[in-house]
Protein backbone atom coordinates (compact mmCIF):
# COMPACT_ATOMS: atom_id res chain seq x y z
CA UNK A 1 0.00 0.00 0.00
CA UNK A 2 1.38 3.37 -0.80
CA UNK A 3 1.70 6.10 1.39
CA UNK A 4 -0.98 7.67 -0.13
CA UNK A 5 -3.74 5.31 -1.16
CA UNK A 6 -6.75 5.41 1.44
CA UNK A 7 -7.09 2.90 4.14
CA UNK A 8 -8.83 -0.05 2.86
CA UNK A 9 -11.26 -1.17 5.16
CA UNK A 10 -14.76 -1.45 3.28
CA UNK A 11 -17.20 1.09 2.70
CA UNK A 12 -21.06 0.33 4.18
CA UNK A 13 -23.21 -0.94 1.79
CA UNK A 14 -26.03 0.61 0.45
CA UNK A 15 -28.13 -1.16 2.83
CA UNK A 16 -26.53 -0.02 5.69
CA UNK A 17 -24.95 3.78 4.30
CA UNK A 18 -27.62 5.78 5.82
CA UNK A 19 -27.93 4.17 9.43
CA UNK A 20 -24.57 3.93 9.96
CA UNK A 21 -23.55 8.00 8.23
CA UNK A 22 -26.46 9.22 10.81
CA UNK A 23 -24.74 7.33 13.69
CA UNK A 24 -21.50 8.68 12.70
CA UNK A 25 -22.79 12.16 12.66
CA UNK A 26 -24.14 12.10 15.78
CA UNK A 27 -20.86 11.23 17.29
CA UNK A 28 -19.10 13.56 15.69
CA UNK A 29 -21.18 16.75 16.19
CA UNK A 30 -20.12 17.98 19.24
CA UNK A 31 -16.49 18.81 17.76
CA UNK A 32 -17.74 18.79 13.74
CA UNK A 33 -16.86 22.44 13.75
CA UNK A 34 -13.59 22.44 15.32
CA UNK A 35 -12.25 19.58 13.01
CA UNK A 36 -13.48 21.24 10.12
CA UNK A 37 -11.54 24.18 10.75
CA UNK A 38 -8.52 22.47 11.76
CA UNK A 39 -8.26 19.34 9.49
CA UNK A 40 -8.64 21.94 6.61
CA UNK A 41 -6.70 24.95 7.59
CA UNK A 42 -10.10 26.88 7.42
CA UNK A 43 -10.05 26.63 3.96
CA UNK A 44 -13.51 25.66 4.31
CA UNK A 45 -14.91 28.50 5.55
CA UNK A 46 -13.58 30.34 1.67
CA UNK A 47 -15.32 27.56 0.09
CA UNK A 48 -18.70 27.95 1.94
CA UNK A 49 -17.89 31.67 1.24
CA UNK A 50 -17.72 30.98 -2.27
CA UNK A 51 -20.56 28.76 -2.64
CA UNK A 52 -22.98 31.00 -1.05
CA UNK A 53 -21.52 34.10 -3.65
CA UNK A 54 -22.53 30.99 -6.26
CA UNK A 55 -25.86 31.84 -5.53
CA UNK A 56 -25.98 35.09 -5.98
CA UNK A 57 -28.80 35.62 -3.02
CA UNK A 58 -31.32 38.00 -2.09
CA UNK A 59 -33.74 38.50 0.68
CA UNK A 60 -36.77 37.46 -1.61
CA UNK A 61 -34.95 33.83 -2.30
CA UNK A 62 -36.11 30.99 -0.57
CA UNK A 63 -32.61 28.87 0.30
CA UNK A 64 -32.77 25.14 0.96
CA UNK A 65 -29.59 24.07 2.83
CA UNK A 66 -29.63 20.17 2.36
CA UNK A 67 -27.17 18.28 4.37
CA UNK A 68 -26.87 21.20 6.60
CA UNK A 69 -24.30 19.93 9.57
CA UNK A 70 -24.17 22.44 11.99
CA UNK A 71 -25.39 25.15 10.08
CA UNK A 72 -22.77 27.07 8.45
CA UNK A 73 -24.01 27.57 4.83
CA UNK A 74 -27.09 28.15 6.55
CA UNK A 75 -25.80 30.72 8.51
CA UNK A 76 -23.88 32.55 5.33
CA UNK A 77 -27.14 32.29 3.35
CA UNK A 78 -29.35 34.03 6.07
CA UNK A 79 -26.91 36.67 5.80
CA UNK A 80 -28.08 37.74 2.42
CA UNK A 81 -31.77 38.69 4.30
CA UNK A 82 -33.00 35.14 2.41
CA UNK A 83 -35.53 33.45 4.18
CA UNK A 84 -33.48 29.99 5.03
CA UNK A 85 -34.71 25.80 6.25
CA UNK A 86 -31.65 24.03 7.28
CA UNK A 87 -32.21 20.18 6.41
CA UNK A 88 -30.40 17.49 8.32
CA UNK A 89 -31.40 13.61 9.04
CA UNK A 90 -28.90 14.05 11.97
CA UNK A 91 -30.61 14.93 15.41
CA UNK A 92 -27.44 15.83 16.84
CA UNK A 93 -26.37 17.74 14.38
CA UNK A 94 -29.35 19.73 14.16
CA UNK A 95 -28.74 20.68 17.79
CA UNK A 96 -26.21 21.94 17.49
CA UNK A 97 -27.24 23.80 14.78
CA UNK A 98 -29.70 25.30 16.78
CA UNK A 99 -27.47 26.97 19.77
CA UNK A 100 -26.03 29.15 17.17
CA UNK A 101 -28.79 31.29 17.17
CA UNK A 102 -28.77 31.00 13.13
CA UNK A 103 -31.77 33.32 12.18
CA UNK A 104 -33.11 30.08 10.16
CA UNK A 105 -35.60 27.05 11.01
CA UNK A 106 -34.23 23.40 11.24
CA UNK A 107 -35.49 20.38 10.15
CA UNK A 108 -34.71 16.71 10.51
CA UNK A 109 -35.53 15.05 7.56
CA UNK A 110 -33.97 12.58 4.66
CA UNK A 111 -32.77 14.41 1.71
CA UNK A 112 -34.14 12.12 -1.03
CA UNK A 113 -37.60 12.51 0.74
CA UNK A 114 -37.69 16.43 1.78
CA UNK A 115 -41.12 17.62 3.60
CA UNK A 116 -41.39 20.47 1.15
CA UNK A 117 -43.85 21.34 -1.86
CA UNK A 118 -42.50 21.07 -5.51
CA UNK A 119 -41.41 24.43 -6.36
CA UNK A 120 -41.43 26.10 -2.59
CA UNK A 121 -37.37 26.95 -2.90
CA UNK A 122 -35.52 29.31 -4.84
CA UNK A 123 -32.09 28.21 -4.34
CA UNK A 124 -30.64 25.04 -3.04
CA UNK A 125 -26.97 24.79 -1.54
CA UNK A 126 -25.58 21.26 0.10
CA UNK A 127 -21.98 21.09 1.65
CA UNK A 128 -20.00 18.18 1.44
CA UNK A 129 -22.18 15.71 1.28
CA UNK A 130 -22.83 14.29 -2.24
CA UNK A 131 -20.74 11.44 -1.26
CA UNK A 132 -22.44 10.73 2.09
CA UNK A 133 -26.10 10.11 -0.12
CA UNK A 134 -27.03 6.57 -0.67
CA UNK A 135 -28.26 7.53 -4.32
CA UNK A 136 -26.80 10.96 -5.37
CA UNK A 137 -29.63 10.81 -8.54
CA UNK A 138 -32.67 10.43 -6.29
CA UNK A 139 -31.46 13.50 -4.03
CA UNK A 140 -30.64 15.35 -7.43
CA UNK A 141 -33.94 14.61 -8.56
CA UNK A 142 -35.52 15.52 -4.71
CA UNK A 143 -33.64 18.66 -5.53
CA UNK A 144 -34.97 19.39 -8.74
CA UNK A 145 -38.58 18.95 -7.35
CA UNK A 146 -38.54 21.09 -4.67
CA UNK A 147 -36.91 24.23 -6.71
CA UNK A 148 -38.66 26.26 -8.55
CA UNK A 149 -37.78 27.08 -12.43
CA UNK A 150 -34.99 29.52 -12.67
CA UNK A 151 -33.74 28.58 -9.11
CA UNK A 152 -29.64 27.51 -8.28
CA UNK A 153 -28.27 25.00 -6.92
CA UNK A 154 -24.59 24.50 -5.44
CA UNK A 155 -23.10 21.50 -4.66
CA UNK A 156 -19.60 21.83 -2.48
CA UNK A 157 -17.60 19.07 -2.01
CA UNK A 158 -14.30 17.32 -1.69
CA UNK A 159 -12.20 16.50 -5.06
CA UNK A 160 -8.42 15.10 -6.37
CA UNK A 161 -6.31 17.60 -7.56
CA UNK A 162 -5.08 17.34 -10.95
CA UNK A 163 -1.29 18.07 -10.73
CA UNK A 164 0.20 14.93 -9.49
CA UNK A 165 2.80 17.21 -7.07
CA UNK A 166 -0.29 18.53 -5.67
CA UNK A 167 -1.91 15.43 -5.54
CA UNK A 168 0.56 13.53 -3.99
CA UNK A 169 0.71 15.93 -1.01
CA UNK A 170 -2.93 15.93 -0.55
CA UNK A 171 -3.24 12.27 -0.98
CA UNK A 172 -0.42 11.98 1.78
CA UNK A 173 -2.23 14.59 4.05
CA UNK A 174 -5.93 13.55 3.40
CA UNK A 175 -5.65 9.68 3.59
CA UNK A 176 -3.05 9.43 6.41
CA UNK A 177 -2.68 12.70 8.36
CA UNK A 178 -6.21 13.32 8.40
CA UNK A 179 -7.23 10.16 10.04
CA UNK A 180 -4.51 9.92 12.62
CA UNK A 181 -5.52 13.60 13.48
CA UNK A 182 -9.62 12.69 13.54
CA UNK A 183 -8.69 9.48 16.09
CA UNK A 184 -7.04 11.62 18.31
CA UNK A 185 -9.26 14.34 18.30
CA UNK A 186 -13.01 13.07 17.52
CA UNK A 187 -13.72 9.51 16.21
CA UNK A 188 -11.47 7.24 14.49
CA UNK A 189 -14.12 5.58 12.42
CA UNK A 190 -15.57 8.75 10.72
CA UNK A 191 -11.98 10.27 10.07
CA UNK A 192 -10.95 7.01 8.30
CA UNK A 193 -14.52 7.37 6.21
CA UNK A 194 -13.37 10.69 5.00
CA UNK A 195 -11.21 9.89 2.77
CA UNK A 196 -12.46 6.80 1.66
CA UNK A 197 -15.97 8.35 0.81
CA UNK A 198 -14.61 10.32 -1.99
CA UNK A 199 -14.81 6.51 -3.86
CA UNK A 200 -19.07 7.26 -3.73
CA UNK A 201 -17.95 10.46 -5.95
CA UNK A 202 -18.88 9.84 -9.42
CA UNK A 203 -16.50 11.13 -12.26
CA UNK A 204 -16.79 14.96 -13.61
CA UNK A 205 -19.01 13.68 -17.00
CA UNK A 206 -20.78 11.38 -14.96
CA UNK A 207 -21.92 13.85 -12.48
CA UNK A 208 -22.90 16.25 -14.93
CA UNK A 209 -25.21 13.73 -16.57
CA UNK A 210 -26.82 13.22 -13.57
CA UNK A 211 -27.78 16.63 -12.75
CA UNK A 212 -29.24 17.22 -16.52
CA UNK A 213 -30.73 13.98 -15.93
CA UNK A 214 -32.39 15.37 -13.09
CA UNK A 215 -33.95 18.29 -15.05
CA UNK A 216 -31.06 21.13 -14.33
CA UNK A 217 -29.25 22.86 -16.59
CA UNK A 218 -26.07 25.19 -16.74
CA UNK A 219 -24.02 22.90 -15.06
CA UNK A 220 -21.13 23.97 -14.44
CA UNK A 221 -17.89 22.46 -12.16
CA UNK A 222 -14.90 24.47 -10.68
CA UNK A 223 -12.26 23.09 -8.62
CA UNK A 224 -10.83 24.72 -5.68
CA UNK A 225 -7.75 25.58 -3.68
CA UNK A 226 -5.65 23.27 -6.53
CA UNK A 227 -8.33 21.18 -6.66
CA UNK A 228 -9.10 19.82 -3.39
CA UNK A 229 -12.49 20.82 -3.17
CA UNK A 230 -15.23 21.30 -6.24
CA UNK A 231 -18.20 22.97 -6.51
CA UNK A 232 -20.94 22.10 -9.04
CA UNK A 233 -23.44 24.71 -9.81
CA UNK A 234 -26.61 24.74 -12.20
CA UNK A 235 -29.69 25.76 -12.54
CA UNK A 236 -33.61 24.47 -12.60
Amino acid sequence: MSLFSPPTSPLPSDADKASVVRAMFDRIAPRYDLLNRLLSFRLDQSWRRETIRALALSPTDVVLDVACGTGDLSELAARTGARVIGVDFSGNMLVAARQRNIPAEFVQADASRLPFRSGSASAFVSGFALRNFVSIPAVLQEAARVVAPGGRVAFLDVDTPRHPLVRWGHGVYFNRLVPLLGALLSDAWAYSYLPRSVAYLPEPEVMHGMFEGAGFRNVARRQLSGGIAQLLTAVR
